[in-house]
């Protein structure tokens, strides 16, 4: 008889090797999906939101905390001071997973991340974006009461190029272009010349 070659696999003979081999068998490496970066709106303790932003960065996340300028109301004296344009919100941007959810819950002055049934609502990228774009400008900034209609428009000259918003005018005939956080319904408005803009289809937002 011929000898078996070395390296030709045998059967496993003891009930253990069987073991071991249906074991080795089961054991499958299943990789987790990976998490995309988005960002969250953050509910916040109203007049504790500079704080929360404060130690947001301080467990090194994104950060966005939107603020205008604005006259205080103090009799004494008049100075311009900054206050938050979404009172009581603030924005995170993470890849959110349990354990990222829990650091940001666990950061004192936060109330909650704004979430459905579903869970925690990222924040369209073209919104934060257009926000980010705002607040870089020289425009003076005002909150705007949220609107649900109107013209969806896109600027297209300017220092506000490429912000999209709704196209609102005012009685004295001039326009402002609003720009709406919709899933915590706020937005903040600046004016602007309407032949700076051009229409965006509803299909294309």
């Amino acid at each position: 008889m011929g000898k078996e070659p070395p390296d030709a696999a045998k059967p496993p003979n003891s009930q253990a090797e069987q073991a071991a081999a249906v074991a080795g068998e089961a054991l499958v490496v299943v990789s987790r999906p990976k998490i995309e970066p988005a960002w969250y709106a953050v509910y916040a303790q109203v007049r504790h939101e500079g704080r929360v932003y404060s130690r947001l960065l301080a467990k090194s996340f994104e950060c966005l905390f939107p603020q205008m300028e604005r006259w205080s109301r103090r009799r004494d004296r008049r100075k311009k001071i900054q206050v938050p344009i979404f009172p009581g919100y603030l924005f995170v941007r993470s890849a959110l997973d349990n354990q990222e959810h829990v650091r940001i819950l666990q950061t004192p002055g936060v109330v909650s991340l704004v979430r459905n049934k579903d869970g925690p609502l990222p924040v369209p990228e073209n919104q934060i974006e257009s926000l980010r774009t705002l607040l870089g400008s020289q425009e003076a900034l005002t909150s705007y009461p949220y609107l649900r209609t109107g013209m969806y428009v896109r600027v297209v000259n300017g220092p506000l190029c490429g912000c999209e918003g709704i196209l609102v005018r005012k009685r004295t005939g001039k326009s402002r272009l609003v720009v709406a956080i919709d899933i915590i319904q706020q937005a903040v408005c600046v004016e602007l010349n309407e032949e700076d803009v051009e229409p965006i289809s509803e299909w294309a937002r």
